[in-house]
């Protein structure tokens, strides 16, 4: 074999090379664009959740409130301790989309989206106890406002009442069994993101 033969070899050999880098550099951004599409997707799916989870509390809570306040002749300080109620009510859900507008996939590190994340479980994990201690102490304060203090109206059992308490044991039932999809559809997105997160870490190495 004599020198141009070796010269064409070794060229061939590093045009290969070169051939074969390409390939793994191209491969490796289509791995890592599937990677962010699947997390964005799954982000995307928990931000909407949570709005469409606000806005539908802030249409309950108001419908609810309205027919309370126009059925029974409840004073308008108890009225008051139900929209107050409501409202405390959102601040877990505020909280959340506040974080999750947060999430960057194109400008932040991994490690500051994990760190996001745990923040935004946290609030999760206080959501419930928030909730249920917000709707407790509403209940109290709303009995003794109209039971010790409205003195104006002698409450007794009617159609109204009947008629209101149906449609608030009915909107709590509504809540829950939304409530349990959620959580599972909810857990499962977020098993995604923190996959995709956890993969991310490997190519930043």
């Amino acid at each position: 074999m004599n020198d141009m033969e070796l010269e064409e070899l070794k060229n061939s050999w590093n045009a290969l090379d070169k051939r074969l880098a390409e390939s793994e550099v191209v491969n490796l951004r289509i791995v890592k664009e599937m990677i962010a599409q699947k997390t964005k997707s799954a982000y995307d799916n928990i931000y909407k959740q949570n709005i469409f989870s606000l806005a539908v509390n802030i249409v309950v809570s108001g419908v609810v409130a309205s027919v309370i306040y126009a059925s029974t002749p409840i004073t308008t300080i108890s009225f008051g301790i139900i929209v107050v109620a409501a409202l405390l009510g959102m601040i877990p859900l505020v909280r959340k989309i506040t974080l999750l507008s947060g999430f960057d996939l194109e400008n932040k590190k991994s490690n500051e989206l994990s760190r996001l994340i745990l923040k935004y479980k946290k609030v999760c994990q206080q959501e419930t106890p928030w909730v249920i201690l917000v709707v407790g102490l509403a209940m109290v304060a709303f009995y003794v406002s109209e039971l010790g203090f409205n003195t104006n109206v002698q409450y007794q059992i009617g159609m109204n009442i009947l008629a209101v308490i149906g449609l608030t044991l009915f909107t709590f039932a509504l809540a829950y069994m939304v409530a349990i999809w959620q959580r599972r559809r909810h857990a499962q997105l977020m098993q995604e993101i923190e996959q995709g997160l956890a993969e991310f870490r490997e190519f930043e190495k």
